[in-house]
């Protein structure tokens, strides 16, 4: 058997007689070699041992009706052996006319890409992730499985997969991680983000925002902001994205920890006046954590003597972007002149009323403020306590109610009252 074994080219009856001996071994060695009639080859696909199965998928050589065979074999191994053997010839896939998979490569991969073994489909994925040229409803198969370890390598580098086909598989829900691969491919469009955006899987919209090669289109990107206060993950991936506007600059100064409040004062693609503002937002936060300290902390006045920055609360609300979240955030970040500016603009009441409201610590008057500002009472209360430095026990409201300790005519009695002090 070794001698015949050796022979280059295996003459066609003694491969027939080898190939129906009654020993495994001998068919396990018949079906490994390269010399024998494809016919001989796909007789061994059906053969009982399943190690001679094995073998058989192993060799480039079997023809591909025979791979068809073996890609439902019952035996996990055989297939699995099968998908390693694609694996080798994967390149082959690319190009046309090239390879004896041309016919048949697509089916095989049709049934592999469906198999019942997680494991199968695992090395299959892995295998034609980054192939261009692989079978696109193969591809789309494997993409829109439901185990994690199946779609995410194709899903974040499969060139195969269009534009359209992933908003669907957006739209239906991948597996667990998928839209953080999609969020981390080399290249994502505008209506990509906008959709992974629109998702609110933190992950995956943090993985979005880290890629450098995502494109985010404006007014996505100032949504993300109005969200990021909840979400200390986005912080840092915002900070660092390629360009960002002089008013995105502006508001995630509000929130920003330190650290990250240093990176984006030390960001060279901001204008002047964009430049400006941010750092004068950085420096009254810093400064006053640094002069203040404990529980005084968020009763500082200073905001009252200094301008407040209008002009980007004023841009911050012509987009839609001065909403109660970047209020709440700017109360605790203490950030008290953006918070003047912003009831200013939202009220439409000058400069000077809100100034004499604040100044005379009138929780009336704070409280009508907020109303006029569209604010609910939660942040009236909070205005109140932290900005207004009311007293304790003439703070205005409950935290658990959300209607006004005051009528709306009791309300605008107030803002005429400071309106003509103001005067």
């Amino acid at each position: 058997m070794e001698d015949r074994r050796k022979i280059k080219t295996m003459d066609y009856k003694e491969a027939k007689r080898l190939a129906g001996d009654n020993d495994p071994k001998v068919r396990g060695a018949v079906a490994s070699r390269t010399d024998v009639k494809p016919e001989i080859l796909f007789f061994l696909a059906e053969d009982p041992s399943p190690e001679v199965r094995r073998t058989l998928a192993a060799n480039l050589s079997v023809p591909g009706m025979a791979d068809i065979v073996l890609a439902r074999d019952s035996d996990e191994d055989v297939r699995t052996g099968l998908v390693e053997k694609i694996i080798r010839m994967a390149p082959d896939l690319s190009i046309d006319e090239r390879g004896r998979l041309q016919d048949t490569a697509e089916e095989v991969l049709a049934i592999l890409a469906r198999d019942q073994i997680i494991r199968v489909r695992q090395v299959l994925s892995e295998a034609l992730k980054d192939v261009a040229h692989a079978p696109p409803e193969v591809i789309n198969a494997l993409a829109r499985d439901s185990q994690a370890v199946v779609a995410c390598p194709v899903l974040k580098f499969s060139p195969v997969l269009t534009d359209a086909d992933l908003l669907e598989i957006i739209a239906s829900g991948p597996a667990q991680g998928g839209l953080g691969a999609i969020s981390s491919r080399v290249s994502v469009s505008q209506d990509l983000s906008d959709a992974i955006s629109a998702t609110n899987d933190v992950d995956a919209i943090g993985e979005l925002l880290a890629n450098a090669n995502a494109q985010i289109r404006e007014q996505t990107l100032d949504d993300l902001i109005d969200r990021a206060p909840a979400h200390e993950l986005w912080h840092a991936p915002l900070v660092r994205r390629p360009r960002i506007s002089p008013v995105a600059a502006g508001r995630m100064a509000l929130f920003l920890a330190d650290n990250l409040l240093d990176a984006l004062s030390s960001r060279d693609d901001l204008d002047g006046e964009a430049l400006k503002a941010v750092k004068e937002v950085v420096r009254h936060r810093l400064g006053d954590k640094a002069e203040v300290t404990g529980h005084e902390a968020g009763y500082r006045m200073d905001f009252l003597n200094i301008d407040p920055p209008v002009g980007m609360a004023k841009s911050m609300n012509e987009t839609g972007r001065l909403g109660h979240a970047v209020i709440l955030k700017a109360i605790y970040a203490g950030d008290f002149a953006f918070i003047l500016a912003a009831l200013m603009v939202r009220s439409g009441l000058p400069l000077e009323v809100a100034r004499g409201i604040f100044t005379s610590q009138s929780a009336k008057g704070i409280v009508s403020l907020a109303w006029k500002a569209g604010l609910p009472m939660n942040l009236a209360l909070l205005l109140q306590q932290r900005m207004g430095r009311v007293p304790p026990e003439e703070v205005l409201g409950d935290q658990d109610k959300t209607a006004f300790p005051l009528n709306e005519d009791e309300m605008k009695w107030q803002l005429e009252f400071f309106t003509g002090h103001g005067n």
